[in-house]
């Protein structure tokens, strides 16, 4: 499990006075970096080995400016070419988001997915974790 911590800037909140939901797609993909730098250690978009091929994001409770958020990424399926990441966000020890992405492991110059294998799949199999319910 990759962990990140964030600090939520004024600008993050919206007029109800609670963290604007627009923000955890961003900072879901920024707590990603973790997972990418498997596929591309150097974070080099010439080099991108992936493409996302869905997300969603359930919220379940509101975060708040002035505390500190903690993302968790994991994964929590790893397929032939294809892998779900899971990520939470939680304030205050509690989960107030969680977040599913499909990533695929893509060659973009053949325009087609590409199977998971050796090194890489075993390194991914490290971050299989189950899902809180």
């Amino acid at each position: 499990m990759f962990t990140r911590t964030i600090e939520p800037a004024f600008y993050d909140t919206d007029a109800l006075g609670h963290i604007n939901n627009t923000r955890l797609p961003a900072w879901f993909e920024l707590a990603r970096n973790d997972l990418f730098r498997l596929f591309t250690p150097d974070l080099n978009p010439k080099e991108w080995r992936l493409i996302m091929a869905r997300m969603e994001i359930d919220y379940r409770a509101e975060l708040f400016y002035g505390h500190d958020i903690e993302l968790r990424t994991y994964l929590t399926r790893l397929g032939n070419s294809s892998f779900t990441v899971t990520q939470e966000a939680r304030q205050h020890g509690t989960l107030a988001n969680l977040g599913h992405t499909v990533l695929v492991q893509y060659d973009h110059q053949a325009k087609c997915a590409m199977p998971i294998k050796g090194d890489l799949r075993k390194a991914l199999e490290a971050h299989l974790h189950d899902a809180p319910e």
